[in-house]
């Protein structure tokens, strides 16, 4: 028993719990060791993540990001991990043979936010979602041990539209920060409610892979992106239900809504392992 590594995975267990909804739902089709590796990657994520937007502006959060990209860039470097999150994550890394590009995209990913607040064209939003987005899909595929280019791709579609979706959601919170996502060209052609109504439009297309990543992965899995995919359609049919106003107010997904989510994604995810 080590109980360095025991304390550090409690740690994490209490970042996945208090920010991961779907997380306990879906993790109980999911064996405790890879159980244990998926929570301790939400962990990372949700730290990293926080140190962007939780420093108190850009040049405390670019300082803290630094040390972080250090710590991280030596972890995979064979040094001694010290936070609890990399302590908890190192067995994880070395058994799932997993790379350092995904975990440092994340950080640059948050580094962009302190210096970027809007993106003038698809091109630049779709770069920043490869470094803030994808690497995630890939973290998780790594845990499962699935490989290949194809469902690279699929897992980037699936994670891209699930942000765009995100972004589109929350036009009211991001102004607040001074941030907006939705594409300028797309704003000047169109007004913002014109501009939020394409990105959700080509959320549905992007979270569409999902189903065809579903058949490639194992049924411990398959749930978790169903979930994954269908969550984020149903941000899309929300903002669609107000009008695409959500320069006005945040749409929300319903108690009910989501219940219904986890059986249909259950049902989906059964039938689909009887005919992959």
């Amino acid at each position: 028993m080590n109980a360095g590594l025991d304390a550090a995975d409690a740690y994490c267990a209490v970042l996945t719990r208090r920010h991961y909804e779907n997380f306990s739902v879906a993790s109980r089709f999911v064996d405790a060791e890879k159980r244990r590796d998926l929570m301790r990657i939400y962990a990372y994520c949700r730290t990293t993540d926080d140190l962007g937007d939780e420093s108190g502006g850009a040049p405390n959060a670019l300082e803290r990001l630094e040390r972080w990209r250090s710590e991280v860039a030596a972890l995979f470097d064979g040094g001694l991990p010290i936070h609890p999150v990399l302590v908890a994550l190192q067995p994880t890394l070395e058994r799932c043979h997993m790379s350092a590009r995904p975990f440092l995209d994340l950080i640059a990913a948050n580094v962009q936010d302190q210096r970027v607040a809007r993106y003038r064209d698809w091109e630049e939003l779709i770069g920043y979602c490869r470094l803030s987005a994808a690497p995630v899909g890939r973290m998780v595929l790594a845990v499962f041990g699935v490989t290949g280019d194809r469902a690279d791709r699929l897992s980037d579609d699936v994670c891209i539209g699930l942000q765009l979706a995100n972004h589109a959601q929350d036009v009211s919170r991001d102004a607040e920060i001074g941030r907006r996502y939705l594409v300028d060209t797309d704003v000047d052609a169109r007004g913002i409610e014109g501009a939020a109504q394409v990105m959700v439009e080509r959320a549905r297309t992007l979270l569409a892979s999902g189903e065809e990543l579903e058949r490639l992965v194992p049924r411990a899995l398959r749930l978790q992106l169903a979930l994954y995919r269908m969550g984020g359609l149903a941000i899309c049919d929300a903002i669609q239900a107000i009008g695409y106003k959500t320069e006005r107010s945040r749409p929300s997904v319903s108690a009910s809504t989501k219940v219904s989510l986890v059986v249909r994604a259950a049902l989906q995810s059964f039938l689909r392992g009887r005919t992959a």
